[in-house]
C-alpha cells in the first residue's frame, strides 16, 4: 500500500540556520568571528570544501558554493606566506559567492583578512574542535536537512525501542491508541504530522514538526503537552520507522490475517515498511495488540518467527501421522470381517 502524501526537498537552508543549530541541538562550540549574521548567505549541498588549492592560486575547479573549512593545513599555509601574498590568496577566496568560512581547531584570521571577509558580506566561524570532527557533524547535519522528506497524517511511537506509525482515516482513534501506549510507559515521538526522513537506501527516521512537538489533540479533550504531562521519559525528538499499523474499521468483505504467513507493506519514500492492518471494533484493545506487534517484530529481528515455528508443528504433525498410515489401515482392515 502506497502513501498518498508527496515528498520533498529544501533547496537550501541559511547559513544562520546551520550556525544556530549546530549550537543548540549539536550543542557544537562556535561562534562568529565577524559581524556578518548569515541570513542571506545559502547553504544548498551537502558536501564540504577545504580550499587549499584556491589559496595556492588554482581556481578552475573551485566549488565554491560549499561550506568553507579552514584548518590547519589551510591556516599554515596562510601563516608561511608573506603579509602581501597572504591577503591576495585570501581575496583570491572570498571574491568567490561563497556561503561561509570556518576555522577549525581555534584557528585565527588576521584583522585584515577578517575585514576583508566583513567587507566583502562573508561569514566567518570558529570552533575548537578538529576539522575531521567538525565535518562529520556538519555533514551530517546537511544530510538531514537535505535529505528526501514526506509529511505522513498518523502518529508515531516507540514501542519497546520499535517505531510504530499508526495510521487510518481522520477519528479512527490513532491519537487515543498512542496517548494508551504513553500512559503505559512507551515514549510518543510525533502525534498527528508526522515528518519521515530517508536517511539511507532503507533507513526512514520520523520525527514531528516544530510547532506541535509533543503536543497532541485528543477529539473531545483537546490539546494536551505530553511532556509537561508525563514527563522528558514520555517523549522522543526522533525514532526510526519500523512497522506501520493501519487502523480501519472493520470491513466483513476484508480478508484479514490470521496466522501471519502473508506479509502487507506500506511504502513511504520508495522503502517498503512491514505493515499490519488491525479491524478496529468495539471493546478491542488496539493498544495491547500495539505492544504485542512491537515484541512479534522483536522476536522475528532475533530469529523467531511464531508463524514459520506453527507451520513447521504442523508440517511435522502431518508428517508424523501420515508415515504410519499404511500400517493402522492395515491394522483397522484386519477386523473388517463379512
Amino acid at each position: 500500500m502506497p502513501d498518498t502524501s508527496k515528498a520533498f526537498k529544501k533547496e537550501s537552508i541559511t547559513v544562520a540556520f546551520m550556525v544556530e543549530h549546530l549550537r543548540t541541538a549539536a550543542g557544537i562550540d562556535i561562534e562568529s568571528v565577524n559581524d556578518v549574521s548569515g541570513e542571506d548567505r545559502l547553504v544548498t549541498e551537502v558536501d564540504l570544501h577545504r580550499p587549499g588549492l584556491v589559496l595556492a592560486g588554482y581556481t578552475d575547479l573551485f566549488t565554491h558554493q560549499r561550506v568553507q573549512i579552514l584548518g590547519n593545513t589551510e591556516n599554515r599555509f596562510l601563516q608561511h606566506q608573506p603579509v602581501t601574498a597572504r591577503r591576495k590568496a585570501f581575496e583570491t577566496l572570498i571574491s568567490f559567492p561563497v556561503p561561509c568560512i570556518v576555522l577549525t581547531v581555534n584557528n585565527a584570521l588576521d584583522g585584515e583578512m577578517v575585514d576583508m571577509a566583513t567587507r566583502q558580506g562573508v561569514p566567518v566561524f570558529r570552533t575548537p574542535l578538529q576539522s575531521i570532527d567538525f565535518m562529520a557533524i556538519l555533514r551530517d547535519f546537511l544530510n538531514d536537512q537535505f535529505a528526501l522528506q514526506q509529511t505522513i497524517h498518523g502518529s508515531l511511537v516507540a514501542v519497546y525501542g520499535i517505531g510504530l506509525l499508526l495510521v487510518g482515516k481522520s477519528g479512527i482513534g490513532k491519537s487515543e491508541v498512542a496517548l494508551d501506549l504513553v500512559e503505559r510507559g512507551h515514549r510518543l515521538v510525533a502525534d498527528d504530522v508526522v515528518i519521515v526522513t530517508r536517511k539511507e537506501e532503507q533507513v526512514l527516521m520520523g520525527a514531528g514538526t516544530d510547532l506541535a512537538q509533543h503536543f497532541m489533540e485528543v477529539r473531545g479533550l483537546g490539546l494536551v503537552d505530553i511532556r509537561a504531562m508525563f514527563g522528558i521519559r514520555a517523549i522522543r525528538f526522533r525514532k526510526r520507522v519500523e512497522i506501520v499499523v493501519h487502523m480501519e474499521l472493520w470491513d466483513t468483505e476484508e480478508e484479514y490475517t490470521r496466522l501471519g504467513m502473508v506479509s502487507d507493506t506500506f511504502s513511504v519514500l520508495g522503502v517498503e515498511l512491514p505493515m499490519v492492518k488491525i479491524p478496529v471494533t468495539p471493546g478491542k484493545n488496539i493498544t495491547v495488540i500495539c505492544e504485542v506487534i512491537a515484541m512479534n517484530h522483536l522476536l522475528r529481528s532475533a530469529g523467531y518467527d511464531p508463524a514459520e515455528v506453527f507451520a513447521k508443528r504442523l508440517a511435522d504433525h502431518i508428517r508424523s501421522r501420515g508415515s504410519d498410515m499404511p500400517a493402522r489401515m492395515i491394522e483397522y482392515f484386519q477386523h473388517d470381517y463379512e
